[in-house]
């Protein structure tokens, strides 16, 4: 098992370049392949949560949300994690750090990922997986913010994105049947061979309608989960809605947080 990685963590004082050069090492300090303890069969089983409420696994969401400045431009990260255990939440807790640069395609890590270190510190529980609103291996360096997150604390984390930020799937990804999933492989955009296996689109949820249709998921290892136990999971742990439940409340959290300061 890898050490933690603080003197990789995402500085939003780099230049461009520097933050290219960063991820690229992220990436190859990252392992997408299972290495953790926990039994992921638990997660999203409450029989199992039930019987052995000590081995069921800790998961935490991660989500952000944005405040703005009196001219209306968004100025602060809020950083939400909501830690679950057994279907249960644990903990919620949130940080709020000044916005250091704009949004670019590919570096959300150095946007975001600050707050995010932040607001982890603040929790009293150690999750055994995180799960991120953003990319992690599905990404032009291999290294999303799921990724460079998961390296720098060496957690297992998992990225579930709502778009795909990169790569070419490998089938038809319209009206999808509930549990489905297509592989996303990599191509000219991503620094990866042609081929290489980043991720899924799983289909979570699906409406009955034919005349509706919901988009999937794009699922990909951060660090220390494979490609296939990442989409086992999500699915297990995304019961009743499109997003995994620990994201899912993670996103209400940063609004209801959000709300707090606001108001």
């Amino acid at each position: 098992m890898a050490p933690p990685r603080p003197d990789l963590a995402p500085d939003p004082g780099l230049e461009r370049a520097e933050m290219e050069t960063l991820q690229r090492e992220i990436a190859d300090a990252a392992v997408f392949e299972d290495e953790f303890a926990f039994d992921p069969s638990t997660l999203g089983d409450p029989l199992a949560a039930a019987s052995s409420p000590d081995e069921t696994p800790i998961v935490a969401g991660v989500d952000q949300s944005f405040l703005t400045n009196a001219d209306g431009e968004q100025d602060r990260a809020l950083s939400a994690v909501v830690a679950m255990q057994g279907g249960e939440v644990l903990e919620r807790v949130h940080a709020v750090t000044p916005l250091e640069i704009p949004y670019i395609p590919g570096l959300l890590a150095f946007r975001e990922g600050g707050p995010i270190l932040e607001a982890l510190e603040a929790l009293s529980v150690e999750p055994d997986l995180f799960l991120f609103d953003g990319s992690g291996r599905i990404h032009f360096r291999q290294a999303g913010i799921a990724t460079h997150i998961g390296v720098v604390r060496d957690v297992p984390a998992i990225g579930v994105a709502k778009r795909l930020l990169c790569g070419s799937p490998r089938g038809d990804l319209e009206n999808l049947e509930a549990g489905t999933r297509v592989s996303i492989e990599a191509n000219q955009r991503v620094d990866a061979p042609a081929g290489t296996l980043l991720g899924y689109a799983v289909q979570t949820r699906q409406y009955e309608s034919p005349n509706r249709s919901i988009n999937p998921l794009y699922v990909s290892p951060g660090h220390r989960v494979g490609p296939d136990t990442a989409a086992d999971i999500v699915l297990a742990l995304a019961d009743s809605y499109k997003l995994p439940e620990p994201v899912r409340l993670a996103d209400s959290y940063a609004g209801e947080a959000k709300r707090g300061l606001e108001e």
